[in-house]
């Protein structure tokens, strides 16, 4: 068990594996749940960031990519499966309403098809309020009943680090604890992507284009990141019900593995952090395992 990793689970950098495994596990815990209309909005989705819309541009954000929302929208439907394992149970719609809150919870950093300047990087300090009005705008393109559109809202509202979750309208108690387990799953697949370490470089250059003077240069974040996983445990624990909790039960039920191995990859990534970071004399960007990805960073931003 010890050699299970999360990443050789699924080929998640294929949208169509992330896409037939979703379905399956949906199959799992709501067999109501219509398959054809997740697919239509995944399908959409890709769609959406390829740059296929008409008066919309291509996601060209690299940290908040493509494959980011399909980890997310993932990790969403894991958290789904491991609540109703606890009893916990939602309906085919609250189902719907959450993968696609999940689906379109960062379309708030793509650009309008008129907006050649910059990136959507530009958009980084209110991006969630654009995702939550274009999920507004299209949501019957994504299989949402115009009833549905403020419960969905709210769930990505709680994607908001800064948001004080206490103000957010709920209309009910289960949109409330969907909205936190989006907001679960959004933290998870970012920190427990294989290269979360290689793309904090790409999240630099975000901030920097939307003037968010937080650190000096990539490297400052790279250092003050070992903060940003303290603050994200206690983001679970004390702002988001703990809905992490529910991970092992999916992987218990699905693989047969009593181990959260979101959590698990996380660790591993924090503590080769810790070591790179404490290594001595050398750019510890120089010891990230992927360079193919360290040297875009440097073609893109030389």
């Amino acid at each position: 068990m010890a050699d299970i990793q999360l990443a050789n689970l699924v080929k998640m950098e294929s949208p169509q594996a992330v896409l037939d495994e979703a379905i399956t596990v949906v199959a799992r815990f709501s067999a109501d749940t219509n398959p054809l209309a997740i697919r239509s909005a995944f399908d959409q989705t890709v769609s959406l960031y390829q740059g296929e819309w008409v008066h919309t541009r291509g996601c060209n954000t690299d940290y908040h990519d493509l494959k980011h929302v399909t980890d997310c929208f993932l990790a969403m439907v894991r958290l789904f499966h491991g609540a109703g394992q606890t009893g916990i149970s939602f309906s085919p719609r609250q189902v719907h309403q959450g993968l696609v809150a999940a689906l379109l919870h960062d379309t708030g950093y793509l650009q309008n098809s008129e907006d050649s300047e910059g990136t959507g990087a530009k958009y980084t300090a209110f991006h969630v309020r654009r995702s939550m009005d274009f999920l507004q705008q299209h949501f019957a393109a994504f299989g949402l009943q115009e009833s549905e559109i403020h419960a969905s809202m709210a769930m990505i509202h709680c994607t908001d680090l800064n948001c004080d979750l206490t103000s957010v309208p709920f209309p009910d108690n289960t949109t409330e604890r969907i909205g936190k387990m989006l907001a679960t799953a959004d933290i998870l697949a970012q920190m427990a992507d294989r290269t979360y370490l290689e793309k904090l470089l790409f999240l630099f250059y975000e901030l920097d284009e939307a003037r968010i003077q937080d650190y000096r240069d990539d490297l400052d974040l790279m250092h003050q990141s070992k903060d940003f996983y303290i603050r994200m445990a206690d983001r679970f624990e004390h702002q988001l019900s703990s809905s992490n909790r529910f991970m092992v039960h999916h992987f218990k039920a699905r693989w047969k593995i009593d181990v959260d191995l979101y959590q698990r990859a996380i660790d591993n990534q924090r503590a080769y952090l810790a070591a790179i970071l404490t290594g001595g004399g050398d750019d510890p960007r120089d010891q990230l395992r992927r360079s193919r990805i360290v040297e875009a960073v440097k073609k893109k931003y030389a």
